[in-house]
């Protein structure tokens, strides 16, 4: 029975924090877009890159003039 003098407060502790920590992420918006990690998660990245806009290559320089 003395042991729940130890664990009771460290009970609550424990509930304390985890109420601290979900209430800081609802207020910093960890949870804003629920349904887009899921989309990502399933989404195939070559479908992605397929419809990329790709950019040209880079030009070379110009050739130096011969002396």
């Amino acid at each position: 029975m003395d042991v729940l003098i130890y664990l009771v407060p460290m009970a609550l502790t424990l509930g304390l924090l985890g109420l601290v920590a979900f209430l800081w992420s609802m207020k910093t918006g960890q949870f804003d877009d629920l349904d887009g990690a899921a989309w990502r998660a399933i989404m195939d990245d070559d479908d992605a890159q397929r419809h990329a806009v790709k950019e040209p290559p880079p030009l070379a320089p110009p050739p130096k003039p011969a002396e």
